[in-house]
């Protein structure tokens, strides 16, 4: 089964794999987070990331990343080999929820439903009148102005 590296500026990582605990709280080492402080030397980082993936007790892991360029980032691509551990950056909940729901997967098709499983989290929602209740005239106008 594959590792789930979140690495993420503080405190983001590890309010994620709260989140992810939250839904699937049967597995907690097969997740793990690192939080990079602010004003931490990229090498203090990296000796931090190294150790923290050692924790997931498994060779072949996906390691997700917050913002591309930004120092969890560069971290992580210093941290994977590609082969057995794969990175993606732009984590968000459902692309995490996703992952975790297929982590038995091949490493390349998890990338591949982590990737999609972000992308489809993100959508615009319309503002629509509550469940068995017409919409009045008036209140259409009154969010005109608002996107």
């Amino acid at each position: 089964m594959n590792g789930i590296l979140i690495i993420a500026h503080a405190p983001l990582a590890s309010a994620l794999r709260q989140c992810v605990l939250h839904v699937f709280p049967d597995n907690p080492a097969g997740v793990v987070a690192l939080d990079v402080q602010p004003n931490m030397p990229p090498e203090e980082t990296l000796a931090q990331a190294r150790t923290v993936f050692r924790q997931l007790g498994t060779s072949h892991a996906l390691v997700l990343a917050d913002v591309f360029g930004a120092t969890p980032c560069n971290v992580a691509q210093k941290l994977v080999d590609g082969v057995r551990s794969k990175l993606i950056t732009g984590v968000n909940l459902p692309m995490l929820l996703r992952t975790v729901s297929y982590r038995h997967e091949p490493l390349d098709a998890l990338v591949a439903r982590a990737v999609l499983g972000g992308t489809q989290g993100v959508m615009q929602v319309a503002i629509t009148a509550p469940q068995n209740q017409a919409r009045r005239n008036h209140d259409k106008e009154q969010y005109d102005h608002q996107q």
